[in-house]
């Protein structure tokens, strides 16, 4: 994303409590004209409040929210000029399709004409043209939610919020709308920010990731800047799978696990935690200059192309990806020589 466009949305230390409990201590955030960015996090994190706080849903305890400059934090909702589309959609169902995607046309005034143009260019872009006439429950989940998302574009707000809109969705469904949703926005060129606790989708969807814990932003980034750089070991062990492993960086040039496995490596010496992705572990043959190690394997779960291998050296624990040839999955219990990486092992402050 240009770094040259315009900050459509910026929090500045915006805050959020409930009595003596803090939802969101301190929250500072620009997004650009057309940028598409995800807070990710677990349920009770603070991304829906935070969202809901743009939305003007929920007053801030302290700080400011502004939309083009403008500083909204204390404007009702329906003058803030964003759309939203809900977790469960919030469509009417006494009105077909085409009256619900109108209904914002109707309440801000515009003229008939106007309003019928308008619908149908939403219904073209979200290919609902057809059943323009039909009744939310006439429609399938995922028809639902285009529905929902025409109607929130029909007013070509400022700012569209989605609210976690996938998740009543089966898996199948959830990869293609996605698609079609990230297709939509890019066409647009809307200024985006999307709520999910899903990774994969913050991960496929996303400009730049923010990663939310307890409230507090962990991360920022693009989604591979947080997958290949994680900043913490939340952040590692939230998006993908990782391997944490504690212990010592020795002299500038070997890491030593708490247990004693002994890794080559560059980095600044003393205390850290080792991030090892599955793909930074490998069958000893793929990687002959490294030293190898000898691992049990603990568990074995085949996931069609690739077999996720759990594996075990002392105390420490890995997990593999890798391909096997048919008939030769292997088995919890038998041992294989694997080797790390160098070049995929990262290292975040030790845990606490």
């Amino acid at each position: 994303m240009s770094g040259l466009r315009e900050i459509i949305v910026c929090f500045r230390n915006v805050r959020k409590d409930y009595g003596a409990t803090t939802i969101v201590p301190d929250f500072s955030l620009d997004v650009r004209r057309g940028e598409l960015v995800c807070l990710l996090g677990p349920s009770g994190c603070g991304k829906t409040t935070t969202l809901r706080m743009l939305a003007g849903f929920i007053s801030p305890t302290s700080g400011e929210i502004l939309i083009e400059g403008q500083d909204v934090t204390r404007v009702p909702a329906y003058r803030r000029d964003v759309g939203i589309v809900f977790q469960n959609y919030a469509l009417f169902p006494h009105m077909t399709v085409a009256k619900n995607v109108e209904y914002g046309l109707v309440s801000i005034g515009m003229r008939r004409e106007e309003r019928a143009d308008r619908v149908q260019e939403m219904l073209l872009r979200v290919e609902l043209q057809q059943l323009a006439a039909r009744y939310p429950r006439e429609l399938s989940g995922g028809q639902q939610q285009r529905v929902a998302l025409a109607r929130a574009l029909a007013l070509q707000p400022k700012v569209l919020l989605l609210d976690e809109p996938f998740s009543n969705l089966d898996a199948q469904l959830r990869a293609r709308l996605r698609e079609d949703l990230r297709n939509l926005i890019r066409n647009l060129e809307m200024t985006t920010l999307f709520v999910t606790h899903d990774q994969e989708e913050a991960l496929t969807l996303a400009d730049r990731i923010v990663v939310m814990n307890k409230g507090a932003v962990e991360q920022v980034g693009s989604p591979e800047e947080i997958y290949d750089a994680p900043a913490t070991w939340y952040v590692a062990q939230f998006i993908g799978q990782c391997s944490l492993l504690e212990g010592q960086i020795l002299d500038g040039t070997l890491f030593r696990t708490d247990d004693g496995l002994t890794l080559p490596v560059s980095g600044q010496a003393g205390k850290t935690t080792a991030i090892i992705r599955p793909e930074g572990v490998k069958k000893a043959h793929e990687m002959p200059a490294v030293p190898s190690q000898r691992a049990t394997i603990e568990a074995s779960d085949y996931h069609g192309a690739l077999t996720r291998l759990h594996l075990r050296i002392g105390a420490s624990k890995l997990i593999m990806d890798s391909q096997f040839p048919v008939g030769q999955k292997p088995i919890p219990g038998e041992q294989i020589d694997i080797v790390i990486d160098p070049g995929g092992l990262r290292f975040v402050p030790a845990l606490q």
